[in-house]
C-alpha cells in the first residue's frame, strides 16, 4: 500500500490509474505475469461494484458487507497498491502525480511521482451538473464509496429525527437513469425496513421525487420497460417528473420550470462525464477520452483507457459506447489479453463490444431486463427471474476477483447470515 515506485528491473510497468470494475479487474488478471510490473492507484482504499453504491447510500445495504480492500487484492494477486489521488499526467516524462494521501486529518503519505511503460486510465465517471447552479453546493452526489456513505450518514439521522417528529422528510434525485430510478426504489425499501425494525412511520414520512430532463425514465431500455418502472415507483410512492429542466439545485429544493421541488436532501444523479484528471488528449463532449477500437489514446500509443472515461466509437457507430459495468468489463477481459501482446511488440486485435442486454432492479420489490443477443432468447424479463439476473452480475465480478471456489462460500455465507445481518438502517443509526 505505501510502495511508491519501486525497480522492477527489466519488467514493462502497467499504471492502472482507477481501481473500479474495469481497473481492478485487469490487475487481477495481469498481476502475476512474469514479464510485467502491475500498479493500480486509487484514492480508495476499498473496491466497492459500482452498481451497489445506491444501496450503500439509502442504508439497505452496509459497506462494510461488500468493500473488498485493495491491499488485500495486491497481496493475494501480485500487483502494487498506491493510495492516493492521480492528480494529473505527465506524457513527456511518463510519469503520474500522485497527491498525498490521509486518513482522518492526518497526511500518511506524501506527493508522488509514479513511472509507467504503459498506462491505463480506468478512472470511471460522475454525474455531469450541466452547468446548473448550485449542484457543487446544494446536491449529493453518490459516484464514490466516499459519497454514498456520507449520502447514508446524513439521511439516516434525518430520518429517525423526522419520524420522531411526525413530519416528511423529502429527498429530490436529479437523473432518470439506472442510478437514479434504483435509488428511488431503495430509499422506499429502507423506509419499510426502517418501519418492520420499529421506526414507526418510516415509510409515511420518507417522500421521494425523481425528477428528469426527459420524456421517460431509463432511455436506454426499450420504452415497455421504461413505462412499468414509471407505474411500479409511483405505486411505491414515488413522485415522478419527466420534461422537467432544472435550473438551480438550493439549499430548499431545486428551482424547476413551474412549481418548484422542495426538499430537505438532494442527489444528483444526471448525466455522465469522466471523472477528473488533468491529461492532454483529446476528449468528446462528455470529457471522455477518445480511444482507437483497441481501447488506445489516439494521440498516445502508450496511454489506453477503458470502462466509464472511454468513449470508443465502434465501426458503422455514429454513437460511442455507453458509459455501463458491461462495457468497462469487456474492455478489461479485451486488454487483459492485449497488453502482454503490447509488451512483446504483437499485433493487437481490436475491441468487439458484445451487448448481452440490459438490467435495472427496483430493491426487493421487482426487477426489469431485457435480454441481448442470446440466440433463441430475447425480449424482456421482469419480476424475480430479472433480480437474480442483477444479482448474478454481482457474483460474477466476484468470481473474477476471487475465483469460483471463494465466490461460491462468499455467497453460501450470505445466504446463511444475510438475515442476520441488519441492513445499515438499523446497524449504523
Amino acid at each position: 500500500m505505501f510502495e511508491t515506485d519501486a525497480d522492477d528491473g527489466a519488467r514493462h510497468r502497467i499504471v492502472i490509474v482507477g481501481g473500479g470494475v474495469a481497473g481492478l479487474d485487469l490487475a487481477v488478471s495481469l498481476g502475476r505475469h512474469p514479464a510485467l510490473s502491475v500498479t493500480v492507484i486509487d484514492l480508495a482504499t476499498a473496491h466497492v461494484w459500482k452498481p451497489m453504491l445506491h444501496s450503500i447510500a439509502a442504508g439497505t445495504r452496509a459497506s462494510a458487507d461488500v468493500a473488498l480492500p485493495y491491499a488485500a487484492q495486491a497481496q493475494r494477486h501480485g500487483f502494487t497498491y498506491i493510495a492516493g489521488r492521480a492528480r494529473a499526467v505527465d506524457r513527456a516524462t511518463r510519469r503520474v502525480h500522485v497527491d498525498s494521501f490521509a486518513l482522518h486529518g492526518r497526511e500518511l503519505l506524501p506527493e508522488r511521482d509514479i513511472g509507467y511503460d504503459t498506462l491505463v486510465l480506468a478512472i470511471g465517471s460522475v454525474a455531469a451538473p450541466f452547468g446548473v447552479d448550485g449542484v457543487e453546493d446544494h446536491a449529493r452526489h453518490i459516484d464514490t464509496l466516499e459519497e454514498a456513505q456520507a449520502f447514508q450518514a446524513d439521511l439516516l439521522p434525518r430520518l429517525v429525527e423526522a419520524a420522531h417528529a411526525g413530519r416528511r422528510l423529502a429527498v429530490a434525485i436529479v437523473g432518470g437513469g439506472a442510478t437514479g430510478v434504483q435509488l428511488a426504489a431503495e430509499l422506499v425499501q429502507m423506509a419499510d425496513i426502517a418501519d418492520s425494525y420499529g421506526l414507526d412511520g418510516s415509510r409515511s414520512t420518507i417522500d421521494v421525487t425523481l425528477v428528469d430532463r426527459g420524456s421517460r425514465l431509463l432511455p436506454a431500455f426499450p420504452e415497455t420497460i421504461s413505462t412499468a418502472v414509471r407505474e411500479r415507483l409511483e405505486r411505491l410512492g414515488v413522485r415522478v417528473r419527466t420534461d422537467i429542466d432544472v435550473t438551480a439545485a438550493t439549499p430548499g429544493g431545486l428551482h424547476v420550470a413551474g412549481a418548484d421541488v422542495a426538499a430537505d436532501l438532494t442527489v444528483w444523479a444526471a448525466g455522465v462525464q469522466a471523472a477528473p484528471l488533468a491529461v492532454d488528449l483529446p476528449r468528446d463532449r462528455s470529457d471522455r477520452i477518445l480511444v482507437d477500437c483497441a481501447c488506445r489514446a489516439v494521440e498516445d500509443p502508450h496511454i489506453y483507457a477503458i470502462g466509464d472515461c472511454a468513449s470508443l466509437t465502434s465501426p458503422g457507430n455514429d454513437r460511442p459506447l455507453p458509459p455501463t459495468a458491461q462495457v468497462a468489463y469487456q474492455q478489461a477481459v479485451h486488454l487483459a489479453s492485449a497488453l502482454p501482446r503490447h509488451v512483446a511488440g504483437r499485433s493487437i486485435a481490436p475491441f468487439r463490444f458484445r451487448e448481452f442486454g440490459a438490467l435495472v432492479r427496483l430493491g426487493t420489490y421487482d426487477g426489469y431486463a431485457e435480454l441481448g443477443k442470446f440466440g433463441f432468447l430475447s425480449g424482456v424479463v421482469r419480476g424475480r427471474l430479472a433480480r437474480f439476473g442483477h444479482a448474478l452480475l454481482y457474483r460474477r465480478h466476484q468470481t473474477r476477483l476471487h475465483g469460483l471456489r471463494p465466490m461460491l462460500r462468499l455467497w453460501m455465507s450470505d445466504i446463511l447470515v444475510g438475515d442476520l445481518r441488519p441492513a445499515a438502517v438499523i446497524s449504523e443509526t
